[in-house]
């Protein structure tokens, strides 16, 4: 039985984005590589206010070593989309996120997610991207702390 649709209850950390016009596909809704931009975007986002740092200016980098989307309605133009982030799992060198995208009145049609992302940041030297940093750095786990699930 697949996991139940994901409510905008489960996620502590919340940003909105704007649809744009060159986002949607020739169906009408949002293009499948657009959720992928929104989700990597909105996690770095998060990164970097939590480090007030750029991130690519760091000594060990996440690097994307899984991503993927389930998705449950559309999204489309030119509504705003909420994504709401957590942290499912903090490991010795890896982090794995779920972002919600959601789309619509919180009470209404749009208490549940639209689609749902996984992301998997795996922390690596950034002068040596092939060599994994064990453990990450310890402002990284204090700044992803917070959104871990309860």
């Amino acid at each position: 039985m697949p996991a139940p649709r994901p409510t905008r209850d489960e996620y502590p950390h919340w940003e909105r984005v704007t649809t744009r016009w060159a986002d949607i596909d020739v169906y009408g809704h949002m293009n499948n590589a657009r959720y992928f931009e929104l989700i990597d975007t909105v996690v770095n986002n998060h990164l970097a206010e939590a480090l007030g740092t750029d991130v690519r200016d760091l000594p060990a980098i996440g690097v994307v070593a899984e991503v993927g989307c389930r998705y449950f309605a559309e999204i489309g133009y030119p509504e705003p989309v909420d994504l709401g982030v957590v942290v499912d799992k903090i490991g010795t060198s890896s982090v794995v996120y779920r972002v919600g995208l959601f789309q619509g009145d919180p009470e209404g049609s749009g208490a549940e997610a639209a689609a749902e992302g996984r992301f998997v940041h795996v922390y690596v030297d950034n002068t040596d991207p092939a060599r994994p940093v064990t453990p990450m750095p310890a402002e990284v786990r204090a700044a992803i702390q917070p959104l871990l699930r309860s």
